[in-house]
């Protein structure tokens, strides 16, 4: 009973960590607008390639991105600077493209998404940066140094890393339940609904890349500072 309510509480905490910067129905706009020449099929596919490709980034970076980071001698900081300039060219992309109604999409769809590209781009963009960002992989490496560096034996070693490894799976399904259903919305939108919310969504990216970009700079700064304070005395 015990090893249950640790668990539980190890669940809910990765969670509640992990939801709230990701937030899936929050981002079901942005994928519509990205995907708006796409089928619901093709939708249907970026969404299984996406939750698979959220589940297998954070669970990498749960467990092996403190390592890889600081083999490579490379700090959360400049992380969140270089994922915030990806947001912001992806935004700017975004806000330049042709809207979806002044194209011929099935000659488009047709010479376009292959299989291949759809692999491609459920990655980059659709899973790193816009899904799974800086902030969800900074999140992820401090809770995988959490639940690692806390407990002993039974609870370190296996409660934890299955507790965490549940809720990432958890938070994947919730990824694809909300993006393999973006088509009735889309529906319900049509085609100046769409472009409307390609607009505004882009925007609402492009502040985002920017904000991720500002925290990163704000936290080499003040590391900045504070190294210079120390060597002055």
């Amino acid at each position: 009973m015990q090893l249950l309510s640790t668990f539980i509480t190890k669940f809910l905490f990765v969670m509640a960590a992990l939801l709230p910067i990701m937030n899936p129905p929050g981002l079901v706009p942005i994928f519509i607008s990205m995907t708006a020449r796409n089928t619901p099929q093709q939708r249907r596919y970026l969404a299984r390639r996406i939750a698979v490709y959220c589940a297998l980034l954070l669970i990498g970076s749960m467990f092996v991105g403190g390592y890889v980071l600081s083999f490579f001698g490379v700090s959360l900081p400049v992380v969140q600077m270089s994922g915030g300039l990806l947001i912001t060219f992806a935004a700017w992309r975004m806000l330049n493209d042709t809207p979806a109604e002044s194209s011929q999409p099935s000659t488009e769809q047709a010479r376009v998404d292959s299989q291949a590209e759809l692999k491609q781009r459920a990655f980059y963009p659709l899973t790193f940066p816009l899904t799974v960002g800086p902030g969800s992989v900074s999140v992820a490496i401090t809770i995988g140094a959490t639940l690692t560096g806390s407990g002993k034996g039974l609870v370190r070693f296996v409660i934890s890393p299955v507790a965490g490894l549940t809720a990432v799976l958890v938070c994947s399904t919730l990824v694809y339940l909300c993006y393999a259903n973006a088509d009735k919305l889309l529906r319900y939108l049509g085609q100046t609904g769409s472009v409307v919310f390609l607009r505004l969504s882009a925007f609402i990216l492009l502040c985002l890349g920017v904000q991720i970009m500002w925290d990163g700079f704000g936290e080499l700064a003040s590391q900045w500072l504070r190294d210079n304070a120390a060597m002055l005395h």
